[in-house]
């Protein structure tokens, strides 16, 4: 008389994952009370596989063009010629930008992906019976990240002051031209994690 008894036999396998990363459930077998003469397999096999890509293309522009021109003071043709003043002209720019980037899945490979905890046992198989177990894992983990990250800040500024002038006079005053100034501050932040 032969009588095999499997206690449990788990899921043991897991495709190919998309968003969710999981690790598949030990499996335990066992056979056991056999009569004289048997033959006994008993064996799990788990085929673990995870294929992670990202592919991050990310563009940022930062553009700013100012032109800045300040009037013209003119006092001419006069027999008492007062001041001629022109204005400033100036241009002010800040730019800040943040780039970042995160592909992380809780720090990679889970704890435990590689270690499926599987066990295997016969016990009581009668006289000459021939016995096999076996336990075959096979994890793959693929990750592939492709960054392609491109930055670019452009500041363009024209700043002038104006003609001050003073001419043609029998008494003339006097010429002041104002400041030309440019300011401009760029601040650029990039960060990839995965």
């Amino acid at each position: 008389m032969k009588k095999t008894s499997i206690l449990r036999y788990a899921a043991i396998s897991m495709a190919t994952i998309g968003l969710g990363i999981g690790v598949a459930a030990a499996s335990s077998v066992t056979v056991g009370t056999t009569g004289p003469g048997s033959t006994n397999q008993a064996s799990v096999n788990n085929n673990n596989t995870v294929n992670q890509q990202n592919n991050n293309t990310l563009g940022l522009t930062n553009a700013n063009t100012q032109g800045s021109t300040s009037g013209s003071a003119n006092v001419s043709g006069n027999t008492n010629g007062g001041s001629a003043t022109s204005g400033s002209a100036g241009n002010s720019n800040s730019t800040s930008s943040t780039v970042a980037v995160n592909n992380a899945t809780g720090g990679g490979v889970p704890a435990g992906f590689f270690s499926n905890g599987d066990s295997v046992s016969l016990n009581t198989t009668g006289p000459g019976s021939t016995n096999q177990a076996s336990v075959n894992n096979n994890n793959t983990w693929n990750s592939t990240n492709n960054n392609n990250i491109t930055v670019v800040n452009a500041n363009n500024q024209t700043s002038t002051s104006g003609n001050a002038n003073v001419s043609g006079n029998t008494n003339g005053g006097s010429a002041t031209s104002g400041n030309a100034q440019n300011n401009s501050s760029t601040t650029s932040s990039v960060s990839v994690t995965n």
